[in-house]
C-alpha cells in the first residue's frame, strides 16, 4: 500500500526544496554572471569558482552527513544551516559595496580591485556553500530519504525535481525588475534572497518533523568514511554503479550551465530572454512532476532512456539554431530532459540507498553530483571557449563571448553517457545473477 505524506511534509519539502534551489540558482547561474557584468571575470574565473564551490560542498556534505547519522538528527541541521545560509548570501552585498566604493574613489588600478573582488566572492560563496550544502545537500536530503518510502519516493523526487526549474523561473521574473549592469541591483537581490533563506530557516523549526532514525553507534570516523570503503561499494554495486552514470550526466549539465544564462545574453542578444525562457520552464516543470510518477510506475530503464533523449535533442537544436522559435524550443526540451533526468537518477540513488545509511552516503551523492561534475564540467566549457570571441566593455577592458559549441561538448558527453548505460546494465545484470 502507498503510505501517505502528510501536509506538513510537502509544505516543508516545498519551502526547503524551492528556497533552497532559489539560492543555489543565484549561485550557479546567476554569481557567474555578476562576477562577469561587475568584476569583468573571465572563463578561467568562473570555472575555478564553480570547482572551488563543488569541492567546499563535498567535504560539507560527506562530514555533515555523517555528523547527522551520528547525532540522529536532521532538523536542526537543516533550520540553522537555512539561517547561517541566509546570512552568507548577504556577505556578497559587502563584496559589491566594497567595489563601488573604490569606483568613486577614483582608484587607479580598479582592475586590481576588480581582481580583488573575483576572489573575495570566490572565497565567500564557498564559505555560503558550506552553510547551503550542510543543510541542504547532507541535512535536507537525508530527512527526504528518511521520510519517504518505496511507496511514494518517485512521487516526492518528481516534486523536488522540479524545485530547480521552479527556482529558475521564480529567480528570471523576480530578476526582470532589476538592472543586471548597476551595482545597487545586485545588492538589493543579494538582501532579499539572504532574508527569505533566513525566514524559511526560522520557519522549519516549527513545521519539520523528525524522522524516526536512531544515532548511529560506530565511531564519527568510520561513519564519515563508510560511503568510501571497499566493502560499502561491495555490497551496495547496483547504488555505485547508479551513481558512476549520473557522474557523466551531470557532468554534461556543467559544460554549459554556468555559461547558460550569459549564451542568453551576451551571444544571442536576447534581452527578452526571460520571457521566452518562462513559458519552457513552466512547461517542462509540469513534465517533471509527472515523470516521477512515470518511474514509480515504469521503472529507471525507461524513464531515464526519455529523459536522455529529450535532453540530447535540446543540446542538438540549442547548437544548430539561433532563432527565437527554435531556442525556445531547444530550451524546453534541455530543461525537461535536465530536471527528468535529475528526477529519475535521484529516486532510483534513494531507492538504492540502504536504510539508516542516508546521512553517511550523502557525500557519495554529492561526490557524483556536485565534485567530480563541478570540476570536470566547467574545465571542458573553459576549453572550447579557449579561442572565443571577445566584446569591448565600456571600461576599456575585453570579455569573452560564449559560443555554441559548450552545447556540442555536453551532447558528447550524453551520447559517453549512453554508451555506459548499456555497459552498467549488463553489470548490474551480473550483480543480481551473482546476489
Amino acid at each position: 500500500m502507498k503510505t501517505k505524506l502528510t501536509p506538513k511534509f510537502w509544505l516543508a519539502l516545498t519551502l526547503f526544496g524551492l528556497i533552497g534551489q532559489i539560492a543555489w540558482v543565484v549561485e550557479n547561474m546567476y554569481l557567474n554572471v555578476f562576477i562577469y557584468k561587475m568584476f569583468n571575470a573571465s572563463a578561467s574565473d568562473i570555472s575555478a569558482m564553480v570547482a572551488a564551490s563543488a569541492v567546499a560542498a563535498t567535504l560539507t556534505t560527506v562530514f555533515i552527513g555523517a555528523l547527522s547519522d551520528k547525532l540522529g538528527r536532521r532538523k536542526i541541521i537543516m533550520c540553522l544551516g537555512y539561517i547561517l545560509w541566509g546570512v552568507s548570501i548577504i556577505g556578497f552585498v559587502a563584496v559589491n559595496e566594497w567595489h563601488e566604493s573604490a569606483r568613486g574613489a577614483l582608484v587607479t588600478s580598479m582592475a586590481t580591485v576588480s581582481a580583488t573582488c573575483v576572489t573575495l566572492v570566490i572565497v565567500l560563496d564557498c564559505v555560503m556553500t558550506f552553510f547551503g550544502s550542510s543543510a541542504n545537500d547532507a541535512a535536507y536530503n537525508a530527512w527526504l530519504t528518511d521520510s519517504t518510502d518505496a511507496s511514494n519516493r518517485g512521487a516526492a523526487e518528481g516534486v523536488n525535481s522540479m524545485m530547480p526549474l521552479v527556482a529558475i523561473l521564480a529567480v528570471f521574473g523576480g530578476f526582470m525588475a532589476f538592472d543586471l549592469d548597476k551595482s545597487q541591483s545586485w545588492s538589493m537581490i543579494f538582501l532579499i534572497i539572504g532574508a527569505v533563506v533566513i525566514i524559511v530557516g526560522v520557519i522549519g523549526l516549527f513545521i519539520i518533523k523528525e524522522p524516526q532514525i536512531s544515532p548511529v553507534s560506530d565511531g564519527y570516523f568510520s561513519t564519515v568514511i563508510y560511503g568510501f570503503r571497499p566493502s560499502t561499494v561491495r555490497s551496495n554495486a547496483s547504488l555505485y554503479l547508479t551513481m558512476l552514470a549520473f557522474i557523466v550526466f551531470n557532468i554534461s549539465i556543467q559544460i554549459f550551465m554556468p555559461y547558460l544564462i550569459l549564451y542568453y545574453d551576451v551571444t544571442l542578444k536576447m534581452e527578452n530572454y526571460v520571457l521566452i525562457m518562462a513559458p519552457a520552464i513552466v512547461i517542462a516543470s509540469v513534465a517533471t512532476f509527472f515523470w516521477g510518477r512515470v518511474y514509480d510506475k515504469k521503472g529507471f530503464r525507461l524513464s531515464s532512456t526519455v529523459s536522455l533523449c529529450a535532453l540530447s535533442a535540446g543540446y542538438l537544436l540549442l547548437f544548430l539554431f539561433k532563432g527565437t522559435a527554435l531556442v525556445f524550443i531547444g530550451s524546453l526540451l534541455m530543461m525537461s530532459g535536465y530536471l527528468s533526468g535529475m528526477a529519475v537518477f535521484g529516486a532510483r540513488i534513494r531507492e538504492l540507498t540502504p536504510s539508516g545509511k542516508s546521512g553517511m552516503l550523502q557525500g557519495v551523492r554529492i561526490f557524483s553530483q556536485v565534485l567530480v561534475p563541478g570540476v570536470i564540467g566547467p574545465a571542458i566549457g573553459e576549453l572550447v571557449l579557449s579561442n572565443a570571441d571577445q566584446t569591448l566593455n565600456d571600461d576599456g577592458t575585453y570579455s569573452f563571448v560564449p559560443s555554441r559549441y559548450i552545447f556540442l561538448a555536453a551532447l558528447a558527453a550524453i551520447a559517453v553517457l549512453a554508451l555506459l548505460m548499456v555497459l552498467l546494465r549488463r553489470a548490474m545484470s551480473e550483480v543480481k545473477r551473482d546476489a
